[in-house]
């Protein structure tokens, strides 16, 4: 059995600190580098969809779920597996953890509609690969 992999401590305090990790899903290069935002939970990195569109980073991971992160000033991405989050309680933290970080006036409407299905439904732990 392999060893699982963890984020190091540097790239998990930038996620943490930085409002937008850059993101490409799927191992199809055609797919561009977006802006989300992330959370950091029990030195894990979590994400959730706003829009869930039929061509989003979200629907992409359902179908391929590899793909990379940028962080900060990071030239590199690093690969990840993104996997859905099913426990309630993680669902719960990743809420209280988003409305912790983006508690800006312009964030908080954003930060509700996350909390609520569907947009609580999708979200997504990022492991590194």
């Amino acid at each position: 059995m392999k060893p699982k992999k963890y984020f190091t401590a540097s790239v998990l305090a930038a996620i943490q600190k930085e409002k937008i990790l850059g993101i490409r899903a799927g191992t199809d290069s055609t797919h561009r580098v977006i802006g989300i935002w992330s959370v950091v939970v029990e030195g894990r990195v979590f994400v959730r969809s706003w829009s869930m569109k039929p061509r989003s980073w979200w629907r992409t991971f359902l179908e391929d779920p590899h793909g990379e992160v940028f962080v900060a000033e990071r030239k590199r991405g690093i690969r990840v597996r993104a996997v859905q989050v099913k426990s309630e309680k993680m669902k719960d933290r990743v809420g209280a953890a988003y409305k912790e970080k983006y508690n800006t006036p312009g964030s908080i409407r954003y930060v509700e509609d996350m909390s609520l299905s569907p947009s609580r439904d999708t979200t997504t732990e990022l492991v590194p690969i």
